[in-house]
Parts: structure tokens; C-alpha cells; sequence
């Protein structure tokens, strides 16, 4: 069997190309301090299948292109959606006489307090 690696597909805008990462856990051989690695391969994925966070499998074949050597075995786990954004809150509509506004605000402040 080839070789195989699970992963996470970061990307999947370029045409029957996707990028999976590969994250690790690794131990420092003289400080024996535990650390993450992050390794991105470039994966063959023929339909268009996967999406941006599906967690993937992916096997060593012959070179395809300059940087893909890999192809998509096939889909693990859908990823459960992505997060959107509100609109930017710099774009909210001020009104216009805000000093106007202010000062009316006042007048019936002091109305109240006769």
C-alpha cells in the first residue's frame, strides 16, 4: 500500500488541486519539549471534491506537476460550514445633525427636571 497521510484541506481554488495540512506532534531531542508541525502537501483531487476544512486522506503517487505528488484517496469528515462575518461596523449610516440631536436631547432633559 502507499504511503498515506490524514489531513485538513486548506485550500481548494486552483482546478483538481487541493492543499492539505498536515499538523504533528514532535518532541525536541535535547529539551524534550513537545511541539507542532505543520506540513502542506499538494494533493490531486480529480471531481473537485473536497472542500476547505474537510479532513482528507491522501497517498505518495508518481510526480503530476512540480509540487504534486499526492492524491485524494478520499473525504474522511465534511467540514460543518464556515463562519461569515457581519458587514463592517465603520459602514453604519450616522445621522446627520448629530449636534441638533444633542441639543434637543438637552432642552427636554431640562423641561423634565422643572
Amino acid at each position: 500500500m502507499a504511503h498515506t497521510l490524514v489531513g485538513v484541506v486548506t485550500s481548494d481554488k486552483r482546478d483538481k488541486t487541493i492543499t492539505v495540512a498536515i499538523v504533528s506532534r514532535e518532541t525536541h531531542p535535547l529539551y524534550r519539549k513537545q511541539y507542532t508541525k505543520t506540513r502542506k502537501y499538494t494533493a490531486h483531487d480529480e471531481k473537485n471534491e473536497a472542500k476547505i476544512g474537510d479532513r482528507v486522506e491522501i497517498a505518495a503517487t508518481r510526480p503530476l506537476s512540480k509540487t504534486k505528488a499526492y492524491t485524494l484517496v478520499k473525504i474522511l469528515e465534511k467540514s460543518h460550514g464556515t463562519v461569515e462575518l457581519k458587514e463592517d461596523v465603520n459602514t453604519v449610516e450616522m445621522p446627520e445633525k448629530v449636534g441638533a440631536d444633542k441639543k434637543a436631547a438637552d432642552k427636554k432633559a431640562e423641561e423634565g427636571d422643572k
